[in-house]
């Protein structure tokens, strides 16, 4: 008798451990991991959608990633080509909105260097600059890019990126506010242009967009 009670009661902690863990996201058969390495992580729903033209709807069979400017082999990926032919790397990053409400949230994505050096950049390339498909753009100085494991996540939470949170990429630009963190990315720009502007930036929005410094450029 006490092997029975004792048996159910750990198939009932397993069971509940089980769905503490895991939550089925609206439209996907993925389910949404709640933990990764003891840390509880912040979900999908917590985001904010504050977009410039809301949630883009991509198709993943006429998607394509270029990198063009200074480079001596521009390149054209399918969405296929960036997450099979690429080692994936996991990251547990905050994303800290100027709106003073943050997320900490599981990334799995590509090293943008691993898909720079596919592209092999020219000396004079001083600028990385992102381009979104509602035409959001924004812009890093190449250092940042190089020297730093900066990924584009294709999958949030152990899930697929839904449309609202930048399907099929979206930068985890470390150490940077949320407005730099662009989604729906459509092409990489290199660039000599240092004095460059993106959306937000124009608007006088710090261009380093460090989370250390004041956000908005007085």
């Amino acid at each position: 008798m006490q092997k029975r009670v004792l048996l159910f009661s750990i198939l009932f902690l397993f069971f509940i451990s089980g769905c503490e863990e895991e939550q089925p996201i609206k439209g996907q058969r993925e389910l949404e991991i709640k933990y990764y390495d003891g840390k509880r992580l912040s979900m999908i729903k917590d985001f904010r959608e504050n977009s410039i033209k809301g949630p883009q709807h991509i198709d993943k069979e006429k998607y394509r990633l270029e990198i063009t400017g200074p480079v001596i082999n521009p390149k054209t990926y399918t969405y296929d080509e960036v997450i099979n032919n690429h080692k994936s790397y996991k990251q547990l990053v905050e994303l800290n909105c100027v709106e003073g409400w943050s997320v900490n949230i599981l990334w799995e994505g590509v090293l943008v260097r691993d898909l720079l050096a596919e592209a092999q950049i020219l000396p004079r390339a001083k600028v990385v600059i992102f381009h979104s498909y509602e035409g959001y753009s924004t812009s890093f100085p190449i250092d940042y890019i190089l020297n730093n494991d900066i990924i584009m996540a294709y999958r949030i939470n152990n899930v697929t990126l839904p449309p609202e949170r930048g399907f099929p990429f979206q930068l985890v630009a470390k150490g940077k506010w949320g407005y730099k963190w662009i989604k729906w990315i459509t092409r990489i720009e290199l660039s000599e242009d240092i004095n460059y502007r993106g959306y937000w930036e124009q608007r006088g929005y710090s261009n380093n967009g460090n989370l250390d410094e004041d956000f908005y450029e007085k």
